[in-house]
């Protein structure tokens, strides 16, 4: 990695493996071993202070799986996470980390199932102030929750209402609310316009945007879809089985993309400026994670892979203004 000083999070060649093997007691009488599967493989990357960072890639890539580990939902198996240039991941320094994961919140991905239903708006959002000590008195935390829900476009009296009270986007501008009850500077956005209707997640995006600049915050912005991405990111990671193929800034991804994947993905992305010209689905279907195929994993779906894509894992390497896990681009076979 670059040590950028300006880096507010860093993750250097992070893993997590996941135990999905059979009952001990079917494991022995079967002789069968146990089953890891690899959900993230050595994935290293900066967020700069300031900045969107989009994640991207088909489902199972492990995008919300890296969410998760940064927020300290899921513990590491190998790597290093720091935020702030404190090191989350080092037991030494566990009471430093917690009170460092406090400046960051993060926003899920379906806003039916993230609020409770027997709670009343007003609780939702106050929990983070009541749980940091963010305010003195009820009177404190009741002016905070109305100012809240005015910041994402909500009047204070909906407080008084339940969740089911409320259409899917104000949903999630209740759920933003929330994450931001906690004065948070770095957002972890789970694909937080997925599960909403096209005409409203222009709105919600717009909304983070605007918060972004208005209070100065930082985002990891996880989505599977790149017509979303392209309007919020400032640059773009995409992800394939696990392990980060290409890395570089949005412009860049989307004018002169390098690895195939990307390709693919960009050419399943319908465009009204090209209509006309053929698209091309992504072909295949993603391997079995517990069974990862040797070399690149993307060579079984690859028209460029030869022999030694079949043998040899690429490294993330630079090419161009791209940081590309490719061999082909590497050798040159692929035009830039």
């Amino acid at each position: 990695m670059s040590g950028n000083d300006r880096a507010l999070v860093r993750l250097v060649a992070v893993g997590r493996d996941f135990d999905v093997s059979r009952p001990w007691l079917n494991r022995v009488l079967e002789g069968a071993p146990r089953k890891l599967l690899r959900a993230v493989d050595e994935v290293s990357f900066e967020v700069t202070r300031g900045e969107t960072l989009a994640l991207v890639g088909e489902s199972g890539c492990g995008k919300s799986t890296i969410a998760r580990l940064i927020v300290g939902l899921y513990a590491p198996s190998r790597g290093t996470i720091a935020f702030d240039g404190l090191e989350l991941t080092d037991p030494a320094r566990a009471a430093e980390a917690q009170r460092a994961r406090r400046r960051m919140q993060m926003i899920f991905q379906d806003p039916y199932a993230s609020l409770n239903p027997r709670w009343r708006v007003r609780n939702i959002v106050a929990e983070p102030i009541r749980a940091l000590g963010l305010a003195a008195t009820r009177a404190e935390v009741h002016a905070r929750v109305g100012e809240l829900l005015r910041q994402v476009g909500l009047a204070p009296e909906d407080g008084e209402k339940f969740p089911h009270e409320f259409s899917g986007g104000q949903r999630q501008r209740i759920s933003i609310a929330r994450a931001l009850s906690g004065n948070p500077e770095f957002l972890v956005c789970d694909e937080p316009t997925s599960a909403l209707d096209v005409s409203v997640q222009a709105q919600i995006l717009n909304l983070m945007t605007e918060l972004q600049r208005r209070l100065g915050l930082t985002y990891l912005f996880i989505s599977h879809n790149l017509a979303v991405v392209s309007h919020v990111a400032d640059r773009v990671g995409v992800m394939y089985l696990g392990r980060l193929v290409e890395l570089a800034d949005a412009g860049e991804i989307f004018a002169r993309p390098r690895h195939p994947y990307t390709r693919m993905l960009l050419d399943a992305v319908p465009d009204l400026d090209m209509t006309g010209r053929s698209r091309t689905p992504v072909a295949g279907e993603v391997p079995n994670p517990l069974a990862p195929p040797a070399g690149c994993a993307f060579h079984p779906r690859c028209s460029h892979a030869n022999a030694r894509c079949e043998a040899e894992r690429p490294p993330l390497a630079l090419a161009g203004h791209a940081l590309v896990a490719c061999h082909a681009v590497a050798e040159g076979r692929i035009a830039p």
